[in-house]
């Protein structure tokens, strides 16, 4: 149970968050953290230095012990999915928040794989989607607008 001060914090802070006011976000997490080293606010707080310094290597680390700390929580899936995607990594992102699907009630994680969108079928089944007939061959046929 958090103390007061720092749940208003918090929630502060993901208002913050869902505003795009990362900064503020950011401010308000790590002062709750230092109050509180709750998994949810070390993960709000992993996003937050994802979004404003860049701090990939830290972020990760930081989302994945406050995951690890709280596998049932959906909010510290979708946390470490997004850091994952401001990283770059996309297949772990990906993988992140499908394995975060099953402990989503509110259908926040389904809503983020529906924004970054599906992808289309690879052009040759049979091959993997990485091989460069599927990647290369898919790449020209979209720039052609054929795809």
């Amino acid at each position: 149970m958090m103390s007061k001060e720092a749940e208003e914090l918090h929630d502060k802070g993901l208002e913050a968050l869902e505003r795009d006011h990362d900064y503020l976000a950011r401010a308000c997490f790590e002062r709750a953290a230092t109050l509180e080293k709750t998994p949810e606010n070390l993960s709000c707080l992993a996003l937050c230095l994802a979004k404003t310094r860049r701090d990939y290597a830290d972020a990760i680390g930081m989302a994945r012990e406050a995951l690890a700390a709280d596998q049932a929580n959906p909010l510290l899936h979708l946390n470490l999915g997004k850091v994952y995607w401001l990283a770059g990594e996309k297949e772990k992102a990906l993988q992140t928040l499908r394995n975060g699907m099953q402990y989503d009630s509110g259908n926040r994680i389904s809503r983020e794989l529906a924004h970054y969108g599906r992808r289309k079928s690879p052009l040759f089944p049979s091959l993997k989607r990485s091989h460069p007939l599927n990647k290369y061959l898919g790449l020209l046929l979209s720039r052609l607008g054929l795809r």
